[in-house]
């Protein structure tokens, strides 16, 4: 792996700017990444080689003419196949969408962009990213650079194997399930679910389709990397409102002054935690307490019933999506969300009840932060499983009993990041640090506490 493969997307702004290399050396060295290492992985699903060297040519330039840089002037980037990129297919893992060519940036990739960052190719996702592992008919299978057999997670998969792995530093992927999370997790990257509301979201495409209720209410876009500190980078870049998006607003990223005071989660009733989860758990606490946060063991009202209002508000689309694009989906896919819909039906938790709870619930949160500034939690209830996992229809909700961390912050707009904690048989360990609405700079805080007394684990090359 070439050094500047190991580089942050902060570190390779700066030695860019000096001159200490150039745009162009350190696009080569992640386009050599990706012929190397994707045939294993699969995670990028079109590289975008003359257009980044082109871009990479221009930022050269601007650099020698000592014009003004942006904050990621000349570095790579990676973009999830369901985000619009100019000139490229919006796929979203579906065949029927091969060629559906976006004509316009997604207002995320508009702001990397004039940062200065050039994206260098998309990832792959699972079926309209439905899915917690990353598969689908049109691209394939993405492989964990941990763990062939063992799932990179979804939706946003592409993203994580492809920065776990050195292809690229710095991703762009979106969350309504875990999405950035589930692949942080998986392969021992950092991402951040932001507050609802403060990155833009808007597709050409919603002019023929606007989102359904549980996008607007739970999607969020967030930014993916493997340092904590090149996710407050993205976000100072890609947060604010948009006029496309009636959603986005802009606040500022820090708040006001708060106790370093962390709630830890270990449990959750019903659901059983492996003990590496745990074990992460213990060393984030540590990692804290050390650095001098205030830590409690303490839990946020009603954590487990978060994930079934959030099951039902997102059975209720899926059942009506079902009605209308069965026919675009595999078989397979069609099967489990079928399942779901049954599942949760609507009857069970009429919407005015969903919101209402969802009212409820994120008042009594909000005021258990008022006491517990960071809650820190695990990111999924056990390690990696094998690929597939979430298409196996059982008794009991499995895939909802993995993610019963995971569904609160979206339910109730929280931001979260998540940040590795370790590696425990041969498989990645991570936490999420969550926090009030608006107070991402907390989570965030919380996150580079904790990777700095833990270290990152990534890139990696990946085990075949």
């Amino acid at each position: 792996m070439h050094e500047l493969c190991t580089k942050s997307a902060s570190e390779l702004a700066a030695l860019i700017a000096s001159g200490e290399t150039s745009s162009t050396e350190v696009v080569e060295a992640h386009l050599a990444r990706i012929d190397e290492v994707n045939g294993h992985c699969n995670a990028v699903t079109l590289v975008l080689a003359d257009e980044a060297r082109a871009a990479a040519a221009t930022a050269d330039a601007a650099v020698a003419a000592g014009d003004p840089l942006g904050p990621l002037h000349g570095v790579p980037c990676t973009v999830k196949e369901n985000l619009d990129l100019a000139g490229t297919p919006t796929t979203q893992g579906l065949p029927v969408f091969a060629q559906l060519v976006a004509p316009t940036d997604a207002p995320v990739v508009e702001r990397i962009r004039a940062a200065g960052a050039i994206p260098i190719g998309r990832t792959n996702l699972p079926e309209l990213g439905l899915r917690i592992t990353t598969d689908n008919p049109l691209h394939g299978l993405t492989r964990n650079p941990w763990h062939p057999d063992r799932t990179a997670g979804g939706s946003s998969g592409g993203e994580g194997s492809a920065i776990a792995a050195g292809m690229s530093p710095l991703g762009l992927g979106n969350d309504i399930g875990g999405s950035v999370r589930n692949p942080a997790f998986c392969c021992g990257i950092t991402s951040l679910k932001p507050t609802h509301g403060r990155l833009p979201a808007f597709s050409a495409f919603e002019h023929d389709q606007n989102p359904a209720l549980a996008s607007q209410i739970m999607h969020t876009e967030g930014p993916m990397a493997r340092s904590v500190g090149d996710l407050r980078l993205a976000m100072e870049v890609l947060h604010g409102r948009d006029p496309r998006d009636p959603r986005s607003v802009t606040v500022p990223l820090d708040g006001p002054p708060a106790p370093r005071k962390v709630a830890v989660v270990r449990e959750v009733p019903g659901v059983e935690i492996h003990p590496s989860v745990a074990d992460g758990v213990d060393r984030a606490a540590g990692a804290l307490e050390a650095a001098g946060w205030e830590v409690v063991d303490a839990t946020p009202p009603d954590l487990a019933h978060c994930t079934e209002v959030w099951a039902h508000l997102l059975a209720a689309d899926i059942g009506t999506l079902m009605e209308s694009a069965r026919a675009i989906f595999s078989d397979e896919l069609g099967s489990v969300l079928d399942e779901m819909a049954d599942r949760y039906p609507t009857a069970a938790m009429p919407s005015l009840v969903v919101h209402q709870e969802i009212a409820r619930l994120g008042r009594e949160w909000g005021l258990f932060f008022v006491d517990h500034p960071v809650v820190v939690m695990p990111t999924w209830t056990r390690p990696q499983p094998e690929h597939g996992f979430d298409l196996v229809i059982e008794d009991g909700d499995h895939t909802a009993e993995l993610l019963r961390f995971i569904t609160p912050p979206n339910l109730l707009g929280l931001p979260s990041a998540a940040v590795p904690v370790g590696v425990a048989d041969g498989l990645p360990q991570g936490v999420q640090c969550v926090a009030d609405r608006w107070r991402d700079d907390l989570a965030l805080a919380a996150a580079g506490d904790v990777e700095a007394a833990l270290g990152t684990i990534t890139p990696i090359d990946p085990v075949t």
